[in-house]
């Protein structure tokens, strides 16, 4: 019978060969995805002659990577041969920009290679989204729909969200400078000082993925002017991970609204968040927004659409 020490060095060695193991599989990935890469792209797109027959295949040969990147052809060999070598993140950009990798092939080099992956971007490829994501959100009636930018700057809203929310040209169009000033959804919000805390938090909590971004800095400082209310709670520090609200609210024509707000990301949009709002169910909610949508509800609303 194995000694409680041979039992310890036992389960050390496994979890070493299970580490090992984990960091050779994405060694191995490493090595075909930069094959892969290498392989796609043309002298040509590299600003290279092509080689004539001497060439015998289309992409581009290992040390002309290696040329191209600024990097010695036998370190650019050994990163792409998988061996176990110390990268930086700024050699990897460099090899990023000869294979012509797209943010999200950038992101998956960083994570072969053994480090923290940069922050999403916008793929230029992924930039017409906004037209699908409207179709999203006009699907979501009659229930309130809208979309916000990374900054919670208002970009497109549903008719629901007009009806219900009070979403509306006439205001500040930003999300979270508005909760604290619009008259007309603070007062439809029937436990508004409950979920400004949590509101609050989920801003802090999107600043703190780009800390030093100024466009974050500038929406806190309009808010903190504008919003005593919103000094005192930003000064909390309280942060909490973008997810759900519960809200309860009073429209003046169909009483109490109980929904869910939803916030979601896309990852091919990283700088949008969709918020997507749900009536609870046993609450009649989903009746009172089905009126809202009919004729006879729309020529009852407060704030219509604007035609």
């Amino acid at each position: 019978m194995a000694s409680p020490a041979q039992h310890s060095t036992a389960v050390e060695d496994t979890t070493a060969r299970d580490t090992n193991g984990d960091k050779a599989h994405r060694l191995g990935e490493l090595r075909e995805f930069l094959r892969s890469r290498r392989a796609r792209v043309t002298p040509a797109e590299a600003g290279l002659p092509d080689g004539g027959a001497r060439r015998r295949t289309p992409g581009l040969r290992r040390e002309e990577v290696a040329v191209l990147a600024g990097v010695g052809v036998s370190w650019y060999q050994w990163l792409e041969q998988g061996r176990d070598i110390t990268v930086s993140p700024q050699v990897l950009d460099s090899v990023a920009r000869v294979l012509r990798l797209s943010s999200a092939e950038r992101r998956h080099l960083y994570v072969l290679a053994g480090l923290n992956p940069p922050a999403l971007e916008v793929d230029p490829a992924h930039q017409d989204m906004c037209e699908g994501l409207t179709r999203l959100i006009d699907a979501w009636m009659p229930f309130p729909a809208h979309i916000m930018d990374r900054y919670w700057n208002t970009v497109l809203y549903n008719d629901a969200a007009s009806a219900v929310l009070g979403m509306r040209p006439g205001i500040v169009q930003n999300c979270m400078i508005a909760f604290f000033t619009d008259p007309v959804y603070r007062a439809r919000s029937t436990h508004w000082e409950e979920i400004a805390p949590q509101v609050v938090a989920q801003f802090r909590a999107a600043c703190s993925e780009s800390p030093e971004d100024e466009g974050f800095r500038a929406v806190v400082a309009e808010a903190r002017e504008l919003s005593p209310e919103f000094a005192a709670l930003w000064d909390r520090r309280d942060v909490v991970p973008g997810g759900q609200v519960r809200k309860e609210l009073h429209h003046p024509l169909v009483g109490a609204l109980s929904v869910e707000s939803t916030q979601l990301r896309v990852p091919a949009r990283p700088d949008l968040v969709i918020v997507l709002h749900t009536p609870l169910p046993d609450t009649g909610t989903e009746a009172k927004l089905q009126w809202l949508d009919s004729p006879e509800g729309r020529r009852g609303s407060m704030y219509p659409v604007p035609g």
